[in-house]
């Protein structure tokens, strides 16, 4: 046998042969190898020598030949293999050996050179021998044999048989057909003839056409069914190459009976064996890589992948990977590998293996995990060695292999990683200290990244933002603060990082200092707070400390302050005030305080400095000086005295003036030891404490006013206060000075309702007490601080005691010495309620008989219309007020809305400037915890008592009216409904509210407003029906009217003036339906009305200033004749397109605002923005620029300059657009010019008359002068509808100049408007103007502006 390695390609074949003749032969195998090379292939005959084998058929014996043939081309294997695939089987022996056929030709051994060595591989059914495996080297890449097994690759051929033999891994395959026969009952039994013989000659016929297959051991048919007979049969062979089932079939139709109409087509595989399918891992990950492997003892590479419930085919691409192989010849293995597995990829997957007619496979679904690691996003780490851990988290247990810690940022700061291999959680521990982030790099942020990563490929990573602060080095003002009473001081507190939680001031025994007194900035490296006290008292005498907190890290600053006693200004009580004297007699000056400080105590009298005598009385310590007689050069003489306190620091305090006016006494009539002297008319004032009225234990305060009557001194003022009364306030003033006054206002609060209550009577009497309590509820609402439940309660019950009718007189009093105490009241109560936190309580309803509160807080989720009613049965006052859920959604959750109602205090809040007469109602007063950054609508009824007539308002109070006194005033609310005896009103924005009566306003239902409404209609009606009209007469004459380019222009003019107007009357009627003089109103429907009636109204200014530019055009530019084209494409830019751009900046300025429209009225806003003028302005000046026309035009014909003369149907034209204009622009600019006046409040009556007059009617106006006084129109319209008559009559007064229709030049009228312009005979007035209808409908008419 020739080496092989001579060769490139040998490869071996295995023949199977039949006869009918007996073999004598032995069992053993005989084999001997036939080697064939190229050039006997081309010709010569190679010898045959065979190898036998005996089968198992009694009739017929088979045996194996094995060929081996070498050849250098490696190509032609596939050309011998496709040759054999397409040979028939059997061939039939030749002439010398007819009874041998060939059953089947195979190659069952190629060895190829691989490298230096030589490797035999079997094909697809064969393997080597276990002795060939046992006793050769196999190859590598095809597995090791293990010992007693099979190999399907050896290195090098052995150098004698056997070679590849088929597998002896047999399977069963189940096969059926279909016979085109009927189906017989007996076919189901099988001990019946009939089944016997249908058996008998199919398992003939199936063993004739099966026998080519390799190792085919037997066909047994199992059953008959109907369908006409399906025939069950099963084979037992080795696996079968491809093709071969077919080849067989076609052998099995040519063996069979034609009797048995057999179906080709109907052979079908029945899959008998089981597909094993595995998926590794058997959980997923995202990311992992998965396998997906097909196994089955059927040999056969034709494995196809599916996917999905389509079943679309899976091709090998970068994230797929097919590979099928023969395990051993043994079996078929198809892996399907997925990379980077994703949610997308989940599903089912199937595998189907094909061979011939069988398909084999199965289907799986494969689901997927979603990787989520769980962290905190964001930490911050300061830098005090303490140990920080951060913590990642698999949702899942995913069997980790391992975690990976990473971080990226400027520093860095590596940390201790640690994974518990029974959790899912991984930890990394940070321990960073200041030398690792000094403070400049505080708040450096480093991104620390856990990567969890699975065996099969899945990774799932969380990045943690970690932020490293520095500990703060804090520095403080070095310098020693050491000041007095009444002084300021500062304390700077500076921090070399910027980063922390909270930075605040307490004293020394742990009391916060609040935030008010202290600011805080952040710069680029650092930040400061300052402690700022302008007026410093006893108690801010200690030590500060300053605090910057990063979570649970400190850093502190120390600061000692010293305040050294002394009085405040306000605090040092003189005598007298103001005095009169005798230049003969002395004087005593005395200065009082109530501690007892020690004090060096100076008076200054004019420029000199004298010493004073101390005097203490109780808690009281007063100084002392008397002033001498005739101490002064002349007499009368002004003396003004000063009284210094110095303390040990050695600063000083100067008291309030003390003025001494030293008279000669002719005139002296009043005396009094205490008040002092005075002539006839003298008022002085004095400290109600050194008063003849002290006689109460305590120190009262205020100031008494006398006046000398006669001989008498007279109180002419009560401005004294309570012992009890004067204490609070000295309280209140030191509290708002507090450091820690948050803390001691719900105690003071409680204290001030107790006292207010014990003090009622001398409120009553003292109109100087109620106004320490006003004073003193201004002072503590300006403390910022949440008020509670219990401290609203203690503040409306001291509102409800000063409100009480019984005070009303001191009210009275008070007022006529101060006019702001009302107001300042008012604005003290909103400022509580605006305060008022009520956070998951129950909303707070506080009664009193003079003054209720209700609340409620505003939830995140859908909030509730606020509804709150006040019943006040003693003043016989109710009132509600309501906000709807979209005004509420506006607002931030757990915000709270506060409503208070007063009874009484509307009879006790001043006037207004224009005096309107005051109902009897309540003053409802709605705030809301956080500010309002849009307008905040909100209804309110109120019962009115007020019954004598007039019209209400509703009103709000304007602290910033009168000087900032306050004021009513009715911007921004309007009046909803008068019913009966009650007024509804709405506003748009929060304060105090009420009604007045106003009588010089006309009432709803009064002559003057349905007078204005009978006008507005009845001009509206003839408006639309003259509009319509004058367009059907244009459309009509059109053709005779526009026989020249002027004409056709002035036409093209005239019809759309009378368009848009009658767009705009149309969709005025609109408005006027949408407006109900209700609110709500329909506001989209509303704003659309205005927009239409704005655009419209203006289109027919523009058309008029169209028209007068033509006739300009026409007179001054004679030479130049531009096209109709051009000139209609600048008359509908400037008619239409100036309003769209004018319209649509106003909606667009005004409506994100809500201020484009009127309240009460779907018209331009007035009030508010002046939108009003972006109509009124274009109007007036477009009247101003065609009355200049008109003059400059009337001026060039009558005066015509040298070859500028038109023609004469040119000039007639012309003449009849300058008197339409003459004569409608004036009416039109005096139409609007009572309408401006109208805007104005308190306008005129008359003025709203004339302005609806004109601007109703201007419909009329334009078919009279537009369309029916046009000499041209008439004519035309005569020569239409006309008898013979009437045209011979009309021919007759052509011939003579005039024309008989009143309307002609002949008729009165006309012959006035044609002296205006100096000319008598036949040009008329052709050219139409209109004028803008007004949209104020406070009567539902085009009445009213304002």
């Amino acid at each position: 046998m020739k080496s092989p390695r001579r060769t490139t390609l040998c490869f071996m074949l295995i023949v199977i042969c039949s006869s009918k003749a007996s073999l004598h032969l032995n069992s053993e195998p005989i084999v001997h190898p036939l080697i064939l090379h190229e050039h006997e292939l081309a010709g010569e005959e190679p010898l045959r020598q065979k190898r036998a084998v005996a089968t198992s058929s009694p009739t017929v014996e088979e045996y194996t030949v094995d060929i081996e043939i070498s050849f250098g081309n490696v190509s032609f294997l596939e050309s011998i293999k496709a040759h054999l695939n397409s040979l028939s089987f059997p061939i039939q022996g030749n002439n010398t050996d007819p009874a041998t056929d060939i059953v089947n030709i195979a190659v069952t051994t190629v060895c190829k050179p691989t490298g230096n060595e030589i490797w035999c591989s079997c094909e697809q059914g064969y393997e080597w021998p276990e002795e060939r495996c046992l006793h050769n080297l196999t190859c590598q890449d095809y597995g090791s044999s293990l010992s007693g097994q099979y190999c399907s690759c050896l290195k090098g051929l052995p150098s004698e048989g056997p070679f590849c033999q088929l597998s002896e891994g047999y399977v069963t395959l189940k096969i059926r057909v279909r016979l085109n026969v009927g189906f017989q009952e007996d076919l189901k039994n099988t001990s019946s003839a009939l089944y016997r013989s249908y058996k008998t000659d199919l398992e003939r016929a199936f063993w004739e056409g099966y026998r080519i297959l390799p190792g085919f051991r037997s066909v047994t048919v199992t059953e008959f069914t109907k369908g006409s007979v399906i025939v069950n049969y099963e084979i037992r062979t080795t696996t079968p190459a491809p093709g071969l089932i077919q080849k067989a079939n076609k052998q099995v139709m040519q063996s069979l009976n034609q009797t048995y109409k057999m179906d080709y087509n109907s052979f079908q595989g029945v899959p008998s064996n089981e597909t094993k399918f595995t998926i590794i891992p058997e959980i997923i990950f995202e990311g992992d890589t998965v396998t997906l492997e097909c196994e089955n003892e059927i040999l056969s590479p034709n494995v196809t992948w599916y996917y999905g419930e389509n079943r679309s085919d899976i091709q090998n691409m970068s994230r797929f990977s097919i590979y099928t192989s023969m395990l051993n010849n043994i079996t078929s293995l198809s892996r399907l590998t997925i990379y980077n597995f994703t949610q997308d990829d989940a599903g089912e997957y199937a595998c189907k293996l094909l061979l011939d007619i069988f398909e084999y496979g199965t289907t799986k679904r494969v689901d997927v995990i979603p990787v989520r690691i769980l962290a905190k996003e964001e930490m911050k780490v300061v830098c005090d060695n303490n140990p920080v851990t951060l913590t990642c988290c698999s949702e899942t247990s995913a069997n980790w292999s391992r975690v990976e810690w990473k971080q990226e940022g400027k520093i860095s700061i590596v940390g201790i990683p640690e994974t518990d291999p029974n959790s899912t959680c991984s930890t990394y521990t940070l321990k960073a200290d200041g030398a690792q982030c000094p403070s400049g790099s505080s708040g450096t942020t480093v991104i620390y990244t856990c990567e969890f990563i699975r065996t099969y490929g899945a990774r799932g990573s969380k990045s943690i933002e970690v932020t490293f602060i520095s500990v703060a080095n804090l520095t403080i003002t070095s310098d020693p603060i050491s000041v007095s009473e009444g002084q300021s001081f500062s304390i700077k507190c500076s921090s070399d990082v910027s980063n922390y939680d909270e930075v605040y001031w307490n004293t020394s025994a742990g009391i916060k200092i609040h935030q008010r007194f202290y600011t805080m900035r952040t710069y680029p490296g650092g930040a400061e707070s300052v402690l700022m006290v302008n007026t410093a008292t006893r108690e801010w005498n200690g030590t500060y400390h300053c605090v910057f907190r990063y979570k649970n890290s400190y850093s502190v600053a120390t600061k000692d302050v010293t305040i050294h006693p002394l009085p405040l200004e306000s605090n040092i009580m003189i005598d007298p005030l103001e005095a009169s004297g005798l230049c003969t007699d002395s004087h005593s000056f005395k200065c009082c305080i109530e501690d007892g400080g020690d004090y060096t105590v100076t008076f200054q009298v004019d420029s000199s400095s004298f010493s004073a005598e101390k005097e203490i009385t109780g808690k009281q310590v007063c100084y002392k000086y008397n002033f001498p007689a005739n101490s002064v050069p002349w007499c009368p003489k002004n003396v003004d005295v000063f009284c210094h306190f110095t303390n040990a620091a050695k600063n000083s305090v100067r008291s309030p003036l003390m003025k001494l006016t030293l008279v000669p006494g002719e005139n002296i009539t009043c005396r009094d030891p205490v008040i002092g002297v005075g002539e006839p008319g003298k008022i002085i004032q004095k400290l109600c404490q050194f008063s003849n009225l002290s006689r109460t234990p305590g120190t009262i305060g205020g100031i008494a006013t006398y006046k000398c009557v006669g001989s008498q001194w007279k109180e002419e003022r009560k401005g004294c206060i309570s012992a009890p009364i004067n204490g609070l306030l000295q309280l209140a003033r030191a509290l708002v000075r507090s450091p820690s006054q948050d803390q001691k206002l719900p105690t003071y609060l409680k204290d001030l309702s107790i006292r207010t209550g014990k003090e009622e009577q001398d409120i009553r009497s003292s109109p100087g007490s109620l106004g320490a309590i006003i004073n003193i509820l201004d002072l503590v609402s300006t403390v910022p601080t949440q008020v509670n439940s219990e401290m609203m309660t203690d503040v409306l019950s001291t509102v409800n005691v000063i409100l009480d009718k019984s005070i009303l007189n001191s009210w009275e009093k008070l007022q006529q010495q101060q006019t702001q105490q009302s107001s300042q009241l008012l604005r003290s109560v909103e400022r509580f309620s605006q305060a008022l936190w009520l956070g998951d309580s129950t909303p707070v309803f506080l009664s009193h008989p003079n003054v209720q509160m209700k609340s409620m807080v505003i939830k995140s989720s859908h909030p509730k219309t606020y509804q709150q009613k006040f019943v006040f049965t003693h003043s016989d006052l109710w009132g509600h007020v309501t906000i709807d859920e979209c005004q509420l959604g506006n607002l931030q959750p757990d915000s709270s809305v506060v409503t208070v109602a007063f009874p009484t205090l509307k009879a006790i809040l001043a006037q207004d400037s224009q005096k309107k007469t005051f109902a009897n109602s309540l003053v409802m007063t709605t705030t809301v915890s956080h500010n309002i950054s849009k307008p905040f609508r909100i209804s309110m009824t109120f019962k009115n008592n007020h019954h004598s007539g007039g019209k209400p308002q509703c009103v709000f109070w304007n602290f910033s009216l009168g000087n900032s006194t306050g004021g009513w005033d009715t911007n921004g609310c309007y009046v909803k409904e008068v019913n009966g005896d009650s007024v509804s009103c709405y506003c748009d924005h929060l304060t105090s509210f009420s009604i007045l009566m106003s009588p010089d306003s006309p009432d709803p239902d009064s002559i003057m407003k349905i007078l204005l409404d009978i006008i507005s209609y009845i001009g509206l009606g003839f408006s639309i029906l003259s509009l319509a009209a004058c367009l059907v007469v244009e459309a009509v004459v059109w053709k005779s009217v526009t026989k020249n380019r002027t004409s056709y222009m002035r036409h093209i003019c005239i019809v759309n003036i009378a368009a848009s107007l009658l767009v705009a009357d149309i969709w005025f009627i609109v408005a006027a339906a949408v407006h109900d003089y209700y609110y709500p109103l329909n506001e989209t429907a509303c704003v659309a009305a205005t927009f239409f009636i704005h655009f419209f109204y203006l289109s027919v200014f523009f058309w008029m200033l169209t028209l007068g530019l033509m006739l300009f055009y026409r007179l001054i530019f004679i030479l130049h004749d531009a096209s109709k084209s051009i000139q209609k494409a600048i008359a509908f830019s400037l008619g239409y397109g100036c309003p769209l751009v004018i319209s649509v900046i106003t909606v667009g300025a005004t409506q994100p605002k809500e201020v484009y429209m009127r309240k009460n009225a779907c018209w331009l806003n007035w009030e508010d923005t002046k939108a009003l003028l972006a109509f009124v302005i274009p109007a007036l000046i477009i009247v101003v620029v065609n009355v200049t026309i008109t003059v400059v035009v009337i001026t060039k014909i009558l005066r015509p300059s040298i070859g500028d003369k038109p023609s004469k149907q040119e000039k007639s034209s012309l003449f009849q657009i300058s008197k339409s204009i003459g004569v409608l622009t004036p009416l039109l600019g005096l139409t609007w010019g009572f309408g401006l006046a109208t805007v104005f409040q308190g306008s005129n009556a008359v003025f709203h008359i004339i302005f609806t007059l004109l601007n109703a009617f201007q419909g009329l106006f334009i078919l009279l002068f537009g369309c029916l006084w046009d000499q041209k129109v008439q004519e035309a319209l005569l020569n239409k509808f006309s008898l013979s008559r009437w045209s011979s009559q009309h021919s007759k007064s052509t011939s003579l100049g005039s024309s008989t229709p009143v309307f002609s030049m002949s008729s009165p009228i006309s012959r006035r408007f044609n002296n205006l312009f100096g000319k008598t005979g036949t040009y008329n007035v052709s050219t139409p103007e209109t004028t803008s209808s007004s949209l104020e409908n406070s009567s539902s008419a085009y009445s009213l502006l304002n």
